[in-house]
């Protein structure tokens, strides 16, 4: 058996001992005056970790949650409750609870289920990656990466090396008819160094992941060696950078991990229930320019494997690839059912929930720009004095104004159409919308992260996929410490 729906629907209404009978009559009994929808969401989520520090293994270790979250919808408000355990007397108990905010108004009924995944297709094996390498193996995984960093540079002075690797099991039931369920691997390796120069010392990490097992990192060449010989390389650039400069400046993004500032700038403004309540800048501005007429973007879920992809959303929605900015014209928002309904537009498959015991919202899965025509090397070449911007570590936006701050970790200085001196302390400050409109090069490069990215909202967060072309900004204020 290796249908997701077939796994899903016989681990966890196995494990709670409910069949579809008592699915349709939960559902039913929820749908009381007043509520337009309701769903149940079941899920096992199985977790390890493992880390080693300075050549020691000094955590290893596993955990399984298990439960019920029951939401019901009337208009704009939510019911939701969850219990800690898959049993069908817990399940009723967090049923009348979420019922209980239901408002006077006209009975609804519920469909009867209909099992399937709504035409998606599977975007990864449903598998659980913890049984895919011995303990052994994955120890010694850990220790290779180490000796890959130290032997790279003699100043390297000290390496951590993370493995984590989930399996997500979810079955969504809803009054709509919805029955579908997905298994959903994920697996990460981190590597961080620090390196030491006459008293100076820096630190830098990468890594990557998908949805996949642990052979994903020995698969396509020793991904591994690539993490830890990239985690040295920003560690000594860091190390022999120069203050940044501050000012005005032409800002060139390198491609891929760098369209985390698109997703935090731009991405979260196109979420359907910040439009919905008028939060957002975008919000009514379907069909209007945003941007520059060079940027098309893009949240998709099908990619295979990818960290950000789903089959279905949390809701049962099947992933989809939706645009949001077509040559700078605003098409799209990114919807759950609830904001959907309410909006008069229909679902994307964004609907998104960090665990069973948390409500549903619209999120991003994998939001990245399209590629254009420019050469990198001929967008590079087009600024006389400026940044060159290639990895970036934290950052903020405000939704309703689209202002953000973010700290470029790897930059350079562009001095005469050529990529110069290393800078730290770079910090781009800037507004979503403005720097869309300046965008006035787009690369034919274009690349995803390499499997590092979670999102954060309202307290929740999901791992998502980032990416871009290498582009061009036509003016970014720089906050450093020297005038540029």
């Amino acid at each position: 058996m290796n249908n997701a729906i077939d796994i899903a629907s016989d681990t966890l209404l196995g494990t709670a001992g409910i069949d579809a009978h008592q699915l349709e009559a939960t559902l039913g009994a929820l749908m009381v005056p007043g509520v337009d929808y309701a769903d149940l969401y079941f899920q096992i989520l199985k977790n390890e970790s493992w880390m080693l520090e300075d050549g020691v293994v000094r955590s290893a270790g596993a955990s399984t949650s298990q439960g019920v979250g029951v939401r019901a919808l009337a208009g704009e408000q939510t019911g939701f409750a969850y219990a800690d355990e898959l049993a069908f007397p817990a399940l009723t108990q967090a049923s009348r609870a979420a019922a209980a905010i239901a408002r006077s108004g006209q009975s609804a009924t519920a469909n009867a289920l209909t099992r399937g995944q709504g035409g998606a297709l599977s975007r990864y094996a449903p598998i659980d990656p913890a049984a895919t390498l011995g303990a052994d193996a994955k120890v010694a995984l850990l220790h290779h990466a180490d000796k890959i960093a130290r032997d790279a540079d003699p100043r390297v002075v000290r390496v951590t090396v993370s493995l984590a690797g989930s399996s997500d099991t979810m079955l969504v039931a809803a009054s709509d008819g919805t029955l579908a369920g997905d298994v959903r691997p994920l697996v990460r390796v981190n590597v961080s160094v620090q390196v030491e120069e006459n008293g100076v010392r820096e630190s830098a990490s990468a890594g990557g992941g998908a949805r996949m097992g642990y052979d994903y990192f020995s698969a396509d060449g020793d991904r591994v060696a690539g993490y830890a010989k990239e985690a040295v390389r920003r560690a000594l650039v860091r190390l022999h950078a120069e203050a940044a400069p501050a000012g005005s400046l032409p800002v060139v993004l390198g491609n891929g991990w760098p369209g985390v500032l698109l997703h935090e700038a731009v991405g979260h403004g196109l979420e359907g229930d910040f439009n919905r309540r008028g939060s957002s800048n975008y919000a009514g501005r379907i069909g209007e320019k945003v941007a520059s007429d060079l940027c098309t973007i893009v949240d998709d879920g099908t990619l295979d494997g990818l960290r950000g992809s789903l089959a279905i959303d949390d809701e049962g929605t099947p992933a989809a690839c939706n645009t949001l900015i077509e040559n700078g014209r605003l098409v799209g928002y990114m919807q759950d059912k609830q904001n959907a309904r309410l909006m008069g537009m229909a679902a994307t498959g964004n609907a998104r929930r960090e665990s069973y015991a948390h409500t549903v919202m619209p999120r991003m899965t994998n939001t990245y720009m399209r590629p254009g025509d420019a050469a990198p090397a001929d967008i590079i070449g087009s600024v006389d004095n400026g940044i060159y911007a290639v990895n970036f570590s934290g950052g903020s936006v405000d939704i309703t104004s689209g202002n953000f701050v973010f700290s470029a970790d790897e930059a350079y200085r562009i001095e005469n159409g050529k990529v110069g001196a290393p800078i730290k302390g770079a910090t781009l400050i800037g507004n979503g919308p403005d720097v869309l409109e300046r965008i006035s090069m787009v690369g034919n490069d274009w690349a995803l992260d390499s499997g590092i990215g979670v999102c954060g909202k309202n307290g929740q967060s999901v791992p998502v996929g980032v990416g871009q072309p290498t582009l061009k900004v036509d003016a970014i204020t720089v906050g450093g410490t020297q005038q540029g």
